[in-house]
């Protein structure tokens, strides 16, 4: 049982931070500000979805996906984190406020895997933190151990995911209270965050390669 509460709360609390759902409502907010609340529901839901599915493709294969193709993790961090510093440039210059977005409006086709799912939530960030978990785990000779920390990944994932879908599903009202200015402001602030979070992603990435070649 203990092993169970670790590893969920491991999981839990390894992730949230970097995904910071709470810091990316009022960009999901500003995004979908041409979406009605079901239309923005429907969104939550899948985005909620599809990070699940990534962290966990991550957390149990991620390591061996690596290997096959011979990529080692310090390069996944910098090709992550040049995406992730892309994103966070053009949405620091998008020219977004409360009433004007780029994400389309809600007569457009919903894609909630770019730029919603990723790398806005599940960026490589954290995708190379569930890798490096799901490298740690125990060998299969040790089956019970292994099903207990399987059984306590799959609850702190869905969890997570949960904790996602309400945060972008009530961003609206989270945000209300700010105001349009107080919006714009929130959104430009999280949007600088997002760029120095790639960036500082590429030096973790540039720090491991250097690592690896001593």
């Amino acid at each position: 049982m203990n092993d169970f509460v670790n590893a969920f709360f491991l999981i839990y609390a390894a992730l949230f931070p970097i995904i910071n759902p709470v810091g990316n409502a009022p960009i999901i907010l500003s995004l979908t500000r041409g979406y009605t609340g079901h239309e923005r529901s429907v969104l939550a839901r899948r985005v909620a979805v599809n990070s699940f599915f990534l962290l966990l493709g991550s957390l149990l294969v991620g390591s061996h996906v690596l290997e096959f193709f011979g990529i080692s993790l310090p390069v996944v961090r910098i090709g992550g984190g040049l995406v992730v510093t892309a994103f966070g440039w053009r949405l620091l210059n998008s020219g977004l406020n409360a009433d004007n977005h780029e994400a389309g409006s809600g007569t457009q086709p919903l894609d909630t895997f770019y730029p919603f799912t990723m790398p806005l939530t599940v960026g490589p960030g954290s995708m190379s933190v569930a890798i490096a978990l799901g490298s740690q785990r125990p060998s299969l000779v040790d089956l019970p151990h292994l099903a207990a920390l399987g059984a306590a990944a799959l609850a702190g994932l869905l969890a997570l995911s949960i904790t996602i879908y309400l945060c972008y599903r009530f961003a609206e009202k989270t945000v209300a209270r700010l105001g349009s200015s107080g919006t714009n402001v929130l959104v430009r602030l999280s949007a600088f965050i997002l760029l120095c979070i790639g960036i500082q992603i590429m030096w973790n990435g540039c720090t491991g390669l250097i690592a690896l070649t001593r």
